[in-house]
């Protein structure tokens, strides 16, 4: 009996992770059942429309690694053009407005940034960019085949030597600041280069150097955004998934992951907060994993068989370090509001003391960073004509004993003051909230309540050493037999293109423990040429294209020299004083 194949799947929530892992599931011959407690699927990457016909992004707004995006379509046999998502190229890539009234604009146009960081730190300058964005590349490039495309399922994997030596150029062990500050010598260019580490929810101060991916991926592949939405990518992904036999029920909040098998350890359905029991093979969890294993699986009080290894590992995912969580404000404006790009960054004069507000406090800060977004600067769908559909989106901390959400209103209500009054500042605009005919919130209570996140933390557990690879929580859940996690707080990590990577690992894992077909191109040979698989971009075939390396390279030529002249030194000293006349050599020359 438990060799036999699964035939049935349940999947707890329908975010990012559930809706791809569903699919792929289901593409690989299960019957695959999707239960989502709200009436919307996507979970923090989905929208909202207002009354006044304004679109709005709850979650993510740009679009970036669109390879991990493409690579997931490619591997259920299509494109995301035959699914009908439509990029839009968001052009520059961001303005970041600073306190003195200096802005610097971001973008994939070299002899633009050429211009940007002459300006500041003039021809020297620049080239240590190129230095920047070239080990950045490593990053980028390692982290996919090492990290994004592989699952680590213990500690011992992390000592592979197929393993250490490439990441080893990751810089793991220091942080985005401190290595950025190697490149970048006004603290300018060095708050323009470490701000991304908000999209993992950490500070520059303290996240790994690896992350300067991030900003890497903005600068060599652009910034992107789906017309319609950033959701309208999962509900591709969703129609995918239920031309292959998918079933979705909304409305629908689980109560408990039920187990049971001889010993009692095995996931056998779930118990809905309705009362009615679901029976399946297979269970995997898409809610917030540190809320999952506290509210849906059982407690060592109600369990003797699991609950006992529940129950401490629990205690100890509450006690980790969580990622931040934000203040959102959705607006509508009443006209346009051409100052403001698709992506502003509004940076703190107080840089570092805005960090530590956020993680070490777990507040607003006084002078906080912030992000706004006008998706209908770049697709007008997302607003009526002649008016802005703004978003703003504030980092603070997630929910704390010294800030419960009884706390958050009177931030939010100073949040919005600073805002406004920073805007006005250093754009010249007046009178902003006049402009504001609607305006919806999230905080930290909100994104608690909505999403089931625990702290209201948004990007789920933190991305510190100790919190990624072999030490995030596992996909395979601990304790329990036939119980898997996808999503943001488990491996590889939180965001949407690193979320859908994760879909395929607990996918592939799931396919491994029952000995099943992967019906894609697995893991194993992941070798990264998504446009060539999908024929998007043809690569030539013939003797013009041969990529072979030459011989003669720079690291050949240093290496060959430096052989040259360590051999030049053996003789002079094998050759002996007789070689030496009167302090050098003896000899015509």
């Amino acid at each position: 009996m438990a060799n036999e194949k699964p035939r049935t799947a349940i999947v707890i929530g329908a975010g990012a992770g559930g809706i791809a892992i569903s699919a792929r599931l289901a593409k690989a011959g299960l019957k695959v059942t999707v239960l989502e407690k709200n009436d919307f699927t996507g979970g923090r990457c989905s929208i909202f429309r207002s009354k006044a016909g304004f679109r709005f992004d709850q979650g993510p707004s740009l679009l970036l690694l669109p390879n991990l995006f493409r690579e997931t379509f490619a591997d259920f046999g299509t494109t995301l053009e035959a699914e009908g998502v439509e990029l839009l190229q968001c052009f520059p890539n961001y303005d970041i407005w600073f306190s003195d009234g200096a802005v610097f604009r971001s973008s994939t146009d070299t002899a633009a940034m050429k211009r940007e960081i002459e300006k500041w730190e003039g021809p020297d300058g620049f080239q240590r960019y190129l230095n920047w964005l070239a080990e950045a590349h490593g990053h980028y490039e390692i982290s996919l085949q090492h990290v994004l495309h592989r699952n680590f399922t213990n500690h011992a994997q992390l000592a592979d030597p197929t393993f250490v030596a490439p990441t080893i150029a990751l810089h793991p062990l220091e942080s985005i600041w401190s290595r950025t500050t190697r490149y970048f010598w006004s603290d300018r260019l060095r708050r323009v280069f470490t701000f991304a580490t908000m999209y993992m929810g950490m500070s520059p101060y303290d996240a790994p150097s690896t992350y300067s991916l991030l900003q890497y991926t903005e600068l060599a592949e652009g910034i992107w955004y789906p017309k319609g939405g950033f959701q309208t990518i999962l509900a591709a992904i969703e129609r995918i998934g239920r031309r292959l036999g998918v079933q979705y029920r909304l409305n629908t909040p689980v109560a408990k992951v039920l187990t049971g098998g001889p010993d009692g350890k095995t996931a056998t359905g779930v118990l809905l907060e309705s009362g009615e029991k679901l029976e399946a093979d297979l269970v995997i969890v898409n809610a917030d994993l540190v809320y999952a294993y506290n509210n849906l699986f059982p407690q060592e009080s109600e369990n003797k068989s699991v609950g006992p290894t529940i129950t401490p590992y629990a205690n100890d995912l509450s006690k980790r370090e969580a990622s931040c969580s934000s203040i959102s404000f959705y607006w509508s404006f009443s006209k346009k509001i051409p100052e403001l790009g698709t992506h502003n960054i509004f940076l703190a004069d107080e840089y570092k003391e805005s960090f530590d507000a956020i993680f070490k406090r777990h507040t607003l800060p006084s002078d906080p960073s912030f992000y706004i977004n006008v998706p209908s600067r770049v697709d007008p769908t997302a607003a009526p004509p002649d008016k802005d559909a703004v978003i703003c989106l504030i980092p603070v901390g997630h929910l704390s004993a010294t800030h419960p959400a009884s706390s958050w209103p009177s931030l939010v209500a100073s949040a919005k003051k600073a805002v406004l009054a920073t805007v006005e500042k250093r754009t010249g605009l007046k009178n902003l909230e006049s402009l504001i005919m609607e305006e919806t919130i999230n905080s930290p209570p909100e994104w608690q309540a909505k999403f089931n996140l625990d702290r209201g933390a948004i990007l789920g557990l933190s991305h510190s050493f100790f919190n990624v690879l072999s030490f995030r929580p596992r996909t395979r859940a601990k304790g329990v037999r036939n119980a898997y996690f996808v999503g943001a707080s488990t491996h590889p990590g939180t965001g949407v293109p690193i979320v859908l990577a994760g879909a395929k690992i607990t996918a592939e894992q799931i396919l491994g423990d029952k000995k099943m077909e992967v019906p894609w191109v697995p893991l194993r040979e992941w070798k990264g040429d998504v446009q060539a698989k999908q024929g998007n971009e043809k690569r030539g075939e013939g003797r013009l294209d041969l990529v072979k390396r030459p011989l003669w390279t720079d690291d050949w030529n240093l290496f060959l020299w430096s052989v040259i002249g360590l051999l030049g030194v053996v003789v002079v000293f094998l050759a002996g004083p007789a070689a030496w006349g009167n302090g050098g050599f003896v000899g015509d020359w």
